[in-house]
Parts: C-alpha cells; sequence; structure tokens
C-alpha cells in the first residue's frame, strides 16, 4: 500500500511515511493507535519510554523515525527518517 502524501491521508498508523509494521507495533504498545495520536505524542517522550524488558533505550534511530512521523502529521513533508538525525543530535547531544 503507498503511504501518504498529507496527514490528512494518513488513516492508520502504516499510511504515515516511515512507520511499518514495527514501528507501529511500538507506537501501539506506548498507546498511540491513530495518526492523530501521533500528531499529538511528544516524539522524544514516546521514544524515552519505549524501553526494552531490560530498561534500556531502543536505538537512537527510533526517535528519528517517530521525529519524521511526528513532524509528517503536524504538517511537515515526508522525508525519510535519517533527515531527522542532525535535529536530534543538535538537541540531545552526539551520544544519543
Amino acid at each position: 500500500m503507498a503511504k501518504a502524501t498529507c496527514a490528512a491521508e494518513a488513516k492508520q498508523l502504516t499510511d504515515i511515511p516511515n512507520i511499518g509494521k514495527a514501528a507501529a507495533a511500538d507506537l501501539v504498545a506506548l498507546g498511540f493507535t491513530t495518526p492523530a495520536d501521533v500528531k499529538r505524542m511528544d516524539p522524544f517522550q514516546a521514544y524515552d519510554a519505549l524501553r526494552d524488558p531490560q530498561g534500556r533505550l531502543h536505538d537512537p534511530c527510533v526517535l528519528d523515525t517517530f521525529m519524521a512521523a511526528h513532524d509528517f502529521m503536524n504538517g511537515g513533508p515526508a522525508q525519510p527518517w535519517w533527515n531527522f538525525t542532525e535535529q536530534r543530535k543538535q538537541l540531545l547531544g552526539p551520544t544519543r
């Protein structure tokens, strides 16, 4: 299925660019079940809440993906998640 080209076209999580089945499952586990939820979520808080069973954070690219999805749902253009890596590093430092 083709990805949404604008936020209004996103009817389910996997319609959002960069959100596949695994990322959608992570979002649902965090309580974000609709594209409207992604629009309202704080990607940094969502990433911080998403931890493995040992309490470790996931790879920072997951945060980049959440940032890309949130930006798209708030009217930004569809962009690859790695376009948000530099922004994340500027906000959180190069180690995260």
